[in-house]
């Protein structure tokens, strides 16, 4: 019996040990990922990150397919799938569960206290006919505009989500028009025999006669005073929706699903607050026209974490509304977290602009990857905008093979691909002096560090408004590794300590015109460096290099276009 006790409590004791083992281990070891790298990265900057309230449902269940749902891919679901959304959200809200199969079906309308959970082997696939998608008053590139609805929306709702590791597929094929510089010749033959029409210079490829008519019509999508939504029916298809808004929303979770094949943007927050996308997919094909990740625009309390993006224009894009009517809306994109993303084809991997009327604010971006992106860190505007984007935080950003620039602040963006394409001649734009008002854009309070790039065509570019110079931009620890150097144009107050640079072409290595305070110091580069800098611009003083490991010799650097030897020191 003493035995017997001896071994029991032998059981006890170890039973609490692996218990103690595992708490420890689970206290440890969980997916934390970013929250030492958070601590350091707020005590660096010296900053305080938001917290992002999520979603919290009931348990209960409600699968589509107990309500008569068809996953056949034939079977049309859009009428069960709402009805069961809706009442599922009359009850006090809980799972909507989409099973494994081929759920066809045409818009989806989310409701308040809903998670809408798709399965690992589910696909919900949204039709190819367009007559199910209604015209509405809708939102485009920050401007009120005439679209066909979104497969998936949602206006004025709390506590949703849509979660699940299956897939949305939105059918982007049959409404997006394609350009044939983008396709391979046999890509380019196909798609002109699967239908539509081909423009006449023959270069574009169109899904309808109805598209094109809207291609060509100035400001197609503006609501016209005194027009009705049926005034627009005859170019219906050029108005692209957006695979998924959501207008105005609070607590949000977008979590594991891949999004995919999108008319346009595949992600489309507006205005809401509280906003989580964890561990998404966004996927759209290269030549996706508009083919955006996500347009996190107006939106308060965002976390973007542990997602990839593989798309046809921006990754992660952050925007605040168009010219007037952003400003007078006057919402900027603030307090947002992205973290631990990968963004592989894409215009631009981490965004701001161009739409950036509202503003946008205390932003912080860290551990992100950047492959095979034409930019890597973008930021575009242009006059007419307004706005101001300022207290802009990224730290730890790899990235490689990029096509144009790792790091770029454009003031002049030309709604034009940031990588020109084969044989195609740009000018670059006038420069003249406007008055400064609230049609001004501003992009200053940057701080950028640990930033690695192996391969890019230029490391660094800024070109600023004479009225209103890009200032206060503050790099550190970069080492890019790229055809060109640095260019800087109408910039103000620019610091960057411990650039590295392996540059191919140093014809110069840095361009500095017009610009003023700008300062080097632990310049560095891998390889020699014949021509190290042109001043140029009346402009331009204040420029200092320090502790620069190449040489400075008065041969190495020139002064053209009205620059003077003063406007440089060298320490």
């Amino acid at each position: 019996m003493r035995i017997f006790k001896i071994l029991f409590l032998g059981i006890i004791i170890q039973a609490c040990l692996q218990s103690c083992s595992a708490n420890t281990i689970s206290k440890i070891n969980p997916d934390q990922s970013g929250i030492t790298d958070s601590l350091e990265f707020t005590n660096y900057f010296k900053v305080k990150m938001p917290i992002i309230k999520t979603p919290v449902f009931k348990k209960d269940t409600f699968d589509i397919s107990k309500s008569g749902a068809k996953g056949d891919g034939i079977f049309l679901n859009t009428q069960i799938i709402n009805a069961t959304i809706t009442a599922c959200s009359n009850k006090g809200g809980g799972v909507v569960l989409i099973p494994g199969g081929i759920w066809l079906t045409g818009p989806i309308y989310m409701k308040s206290n809903v998670n809408l959970h798709i399965k690992r082997d589910a696909i919900l696939q949204f039709t190819k006919d367009k007559n199910q998608y209604k015209l509405v008053e809708g939102n485009w590139e920050g401007k009120p505009s005439v679209r066909n609805e979104s497969p998936i929306s949602g206006n004025n709702l709390e506590n949703i989500a849509i979660s699940g590791t299956g897939i949305i597929d939105g059918n982007g094929d049959v409404w997006r028009a394609v350009k044939k510089d983008k396709l391979t010749e046999s890509q380019w033959k196909n798609l002109v025999k699967s239908g539509g029409l081909v423009g006449e210079d023959k270069k574009t490829w169109y899904p309808s006669k109805s598209y094109l008519k809207g291609d060509q019509t100035k400001d197609a999508s503006v609501i016209q005073e005194g027009k009705s939504l049926a005034d627009y029916q005859d170019m219906k298809d050029f108005f692209r929706p957006n695979l998924l808004v959501l207008t105005k929303c609070k607590t949000v979770l977008l979590e594991g699903v891949t999004f995919q094949n999108s008319p346009a943007w595949c992600l489309h927050p507006l205005m809401c607050e509280d906003l989580t996308l964890k561990g998404v997919y966004a996927k759209n094909p290269f030549y996706a026209q508009n083919g955006d990740g996500v347009d996190v625009e107006s939106c308060k309390n965002v976390m973007i974490e542990n997602s990839t993006f593989d798309v046809g224009d921006d990754g992660i894009c952050i925007k605040s509304g168009r010219d007037e009517d952003g400003r007078k809306r006057g919402m900027p994109t603030e307090n947002l977290i992205a973290r631990n993303n990968v963004v592989y084809h894409a215009h631009g991997g981490f965004v701001i602009g161009s739409e950036m009327s509202g503003g946008a604010k205390n932003l912080f971006v860290y551990n992100n990857s950047f492959i095979g992106t034409d930019i890597g860190l973008r930021f575009k505007t242009t006059r007419g905008r307004g706005g101001v984007v300022e207290k802009i935080y990224i730290s730890d950003i790899n990235m490689k093979d990029i096509a144009g620039e790792a790091i770029r602040f454009d003031m002049y963006y030309a709604a034009k691909d940031p990588v020109p394409l084969a044989d195609e001649v740009r000018e670059a734009p006038k420069v003249e002096l406007f008055p400064v008002t609230d049609e001004t854009p501003q992009f200053k309070d940057f701080h950028i560090r640990n930033i690695n790039c192996d391969g890019a065509a230029k490391a660094i570019f800024m070109r600023g408004l004479p009225e209103m110079n890009i200032h206060d931009i503050y790099l550190e620890n970069l080492t890019i590794q790229a055809k060109e150097g640095v260019e800087l144009t109408e910039a103000s107050n620019i610091s960057i300590k411990n650039l590295n640079l392996m540059v191919g072409n140093s014809n110069p290595l840095i361009n500095v015109d017009n610009s003023k305070n700008i300062s080097f110091e632990g310049l560095k580069s891998f390889t020699d460096v014949g021509f190290l800098m042109n001043i140029s611009g009346v402009k331009t003083t204040g420029v200092k290099i320090s502790n620069s490991s190449i040489s400075t010799s008065k041969d190495k650097i020139t002064y053209t276009l009205g620059a003077s030897s003063k406007a440089l020191t060298i320490k």
